[in-house]
């Protein structure tokens, strides 16, 4: 494809086409010729995120609105519209577009989400496709996380499993090497996984029932979410390596390539902080749901460590994501 914007045309026929789900809060969306996107949220609070796919090829229209929603729901908000932009080289095809279009339209409306505006350009910049989404969503002030009430014997829970987008994307990337050692079955077992990545559910439950803190497990896994929720709560954690909840699927495919999947990118899965009274709340009403919720472990005074093997080891702030060790192997 020729580089620059995307023609009009073209514009109109394989990305806004595509764009299927339309919210009432959206007054101004995109179009030719216009340059913003005008909200009317009335009078709660608005919450904004962006977040760019970078360490994926396959699935990404799905991923680009899964992660970044999810943002909006570590706030206990709802999101409401994203912003899409899609800078794609030269050898891309028109059809690779299209199909990214219709990836994250089809996400976008399962989420009740509006894509509703953003940049679509082809570029000598980059080497593949890298997608950035913005969203955009509201909240309802009462249920702002209260951060500054953390305090020690709050109890840190997360949802779901480990490393559950870098499960899903390692099966998808490396299908052809890991086949041969997990099997057929395992495989789509994993990509599967994609399925578990929203937290938007969790994250508006646990809001409304009330919870100091909220952070999705992102790169750096789940030790590296743990670090940067003491960070951000100033005071220390305490996590019980036994208690946190692992997929076999996942446990295996962290064997085969010799990586620490709790260092391993897990967006669909949430660390929620909560005092013990709201977290066995949390935990019931997400159990209902269908949700898995887990406590493994507490907020103390200072340190962030972990309990292995009877001994208690330091979490160290996170590095690179173990998902790109595995595919630069």
């Amino acid at each position: 494809m020729e580089i620059g914007k995307l023609p009009n045309q073209l514009l109109e026929e394989i990305i806004l086409k595509n764009i299927k789900n339309h919210r009432e809060e959206v007054l101004l969306r995109s179009a030719i010729g216009e340059d913003t996107v005008i909200l009317d949220i009335d009078s709660d609070l608005c919450v904004l995120s962006t977040d760019p796919i970078t360490g994926a090829t396959k699935d990404i229209g799905n991923l680009a609105v899964h992660i970044s929603c999810n943002d909006i729901a570590t706030s206990g908000g709802e999101p409401v519209v994203i912003l899409l932009s899609i800078l794609a080289p030269p050898k891309t095809t028109r059809e690779e577009i299209e199909e990214i279009m219709i990836e994250a339209s089809k996400t976008a409306k399962s989420l009740n989400v509006e894509i509703a505006g953003g940049h679509t350009e082809i570029t000598d910049a980059v080497n593949r496709i890298v997608i950035n989404t913005t969203s955009v969503g509201r909240l309802k002030r009462e249920r702002l996380p209260k951060g500054e009430t953390i305090k020690p014997g709050d109890k840190l829970m997360i949802s779901k499993y480990a490393g559950i987008e870098g499960t899903s994307i390692l099966a998808n990337e490396l299908e052809e090497s890991l086949l041969a050692k997990l099997g057929r079955e395992k495989i789509e077992e994993a990509k599967k996984m994609k399925d578990m990545l929203s937290v938007i559910k969790e994250g508006m439950i646990s809001g409304e029932i009330g919870v100091k803190y909220m952070h999705d497990i992102t790169e750096g896994g789940v030790l590296g979410a743990v670090w940067e929720a003491a960070k951000a709560s100033g005071i220390g954690i305490r996590i019980d390596k036994n208690k946190i909840p692992v997929k076999a699927v996942t446990a295996e495919i962290g064997e085969v390539l010799n990586i620490d999947i709790y260092k391993l990118i897990s967006s669909g899965s949430m660390i929620i902080i909560a005092d013990e009274e709201k977290s066995i709340k949390i935990i019931e009403r997400l159990k209902k749901e269908k949700i898995k919720c887990t406590v493994i472990g507490e907020m103390i005074e200072e340190d962030i460590v972990m309990l292995e093997d009877g001994y208690l080891k330091d979490i160290l702030p996170p590095a690179s994501d173990e998902l790109y060790r595995a595919l630069s192997l």
